[in-house]
């Protein structure tokens, strides 16, 4: 492999592992009834029409047919790509849904 292609192979894991992570997030918002969306916008309001966010939304399943995901998966991988604001607002979500 030569060093373009291991740059774009790199950059396509990336790529990969960063629609992974906005996945994990909108399965966790309809897992617990929230919208992905909604929280997006309060995290980053000026990317509001996220189309790697309505991609992710396209592919979350019923709630009922998916696995459980802790607030604290989802705050770890959104940390990992810089994104405190989101997890920070998850964060937040967390406490609200744990206090019913």
């Amino acid at each position: 492999m030569n060093r373009n292609e291991l740059e774009q192979f790199i950059i396509q894991s990336y790529q990969n592992d960063e629609q992974s992570m906005i996945l994990c997030f909108a399965q966790w918002c309809v897992n617990n009834d929230l919208d992905p969306q909604q929280l997006y916008a309060r995290a980053y309001p000026q990317q509001a029409d996220n189309e790697a966010l309505q991609q992710a939304i396209a592919l979350t399943v019923n709630k009922e047919d998916a696995d459980p995901i802790g607030a604290e998966v989802v705050q770890a991988f959104l940390s990992m790509f810089d994104n405190e604001e989101l997890a920070f607002i998850v964060y937040e979500e967390a406490a609200k849904l744990e206090s019913r």
